[in-house]
């Protein structure tokens, strides 16, 4: 079994969903925001605090979510369920129906992990979520990413026509989860999962915030102590994260990213400004802004609640030697010798 199946199966609590949902709506009751400043200042409780007097956000969190990104088309401008809507939304997830409104990443129906049903713990019928009223993780009466500019299309379209045909000439023509670079649930914005890879503990030190992702064992350190960005010229797959507290909030400003980042076909001028809000013992909101001026006019907002999970975080092994990549292009050697045989090359 893949280490993060063992880590599933014996992590997660495998609680009804339908429980879970029904609930929501005094843990995590929201009501609808107005304001185009992001919502994640919500309503949120007096958090405890660490030795140095700042709100402590420690922990292991788990940010599964059946709430999509995007808010189904059919919805329109709608961007919260009615408390009848939203028990009827649950009713439907407890008999295992999601359609379109369900963001189940790794749990999702996939006929080459033979092992998603077998295991509860990739049931997504049985496994906790974190449950919001929302009908879309992104905020505001639109609930979508916005139109990528032309230049934007041209930018990822030119790319992907300079690999085509050479996706197998190197190591370095293939993608950085499958090099176990960079793992999807890694990058960041933190995007939810729902059954696997989706935990993330926090720990706190005066004048800085580490967050271990259990993908990759993925660790971010972000210094709160009023650093400036590092120079322009340095430039990072993650970018450069620096933090600060707004209130009970920590607010972490990144940029400097690589042309190789690509979140939702962003460039290197990608702006990313991640807000962490505990608003009770149990839940945390986490909310993140992407601004890109090279690839949408505007900026947009997502939030996605956490919950806090019992834990531990085991390790999470992309690949044991990875492997992989030396098998993906053996193949295609011997394919191209194959080829060559054929042509009387």
């Amino acid at each position: 079994m893949h280490t993060s199946d063992c880590r599933l199966v014996s992590t997660i609590g495998l609680t009804a969903l339908a429980a879970v949902l029904l609930t929501s709506a005094t843990v995590f009751g929201q009501a609808p925001s107005t304001a185009a400043k992001p919502t994640g200042a919500a309503k949120a409780s007096t958090p405890p605090r660490t030795a140095d007097g700042k709100p402590d956000l420690q922990g292991i969190w788990s940010n599964a979510t059946v709430t999509p990104l995007e808010r189904p088309k059919g919805l329109g401008a709608k961007e919260f369920y009615t408390d009848e809507e939203f028990a009827k939304l649950a009713s439907r997830v407890r008999q295992g129906d999601f359609g379109e409104e369900a963001e189940l990443g790794a749990a999702r129906d996939n006929p080459l992990r033979y092992d998603i049903s077998i295991y509860g713990g990739f049931d997504p019928s049985k496994a906790s979520f974190a449950p919001n009223k929302r009908t879309s993780l992104i905020v505001g009466p639109e609930g979508r990413v916005p139109p990528m500019l032309p230049e934007a299309r041209k930018r990822n379209a030119d790319r992907a026509a300079l690999n085509k045909e050479h996706e197998f000439d190197s190591y370095e023509n293939r993608p950085l989860s499958e090099r176990c670079i960079l793992m999807a649930q890694e990058r960041i914005p933190m995007m939810p999962g729902a059954g696997e890879g989706n935990l993330l503990q926090i720990v706190q030190g005066p004048g800085w915030v580490a967050l271990l992702h259990e993908i990759d064992h993925s660790t971010r350190v972000i210094p709160t102590d009023g650093r400036p960005h590092v120079p322009q010229n340095v430039r990072l797959y993650q970018g450069d994260s620096v933090g600060h507290w707004e209130g009970n909030t920590l607010v972490v400003d990144t940029t400097n990213f690589t042309n190789l980042t690509n979140f939702r076909g962003s460039s290197e001028k990608l702006h990313l400004i991640e807000r962490f809000t505990r608003t009770a013992a149990d839940s945390m909101n986490y909310q993140f802004t992407v601004e890109d001026p090279a690839t949408w006019d505007k900026p947009w907002t997502a939030e996605i609640p956490w919950t806090t999970t019992q834990g531990p975080v085991y390790e999470w092994a992309c690949h044991e030697g990875n492997s992989m990549i030396t098998t993906i292009l053996k193949g295609a050697r011997v394919a191209d010798q194959e080829a060559a045989k054929k042509s009387g090359k």
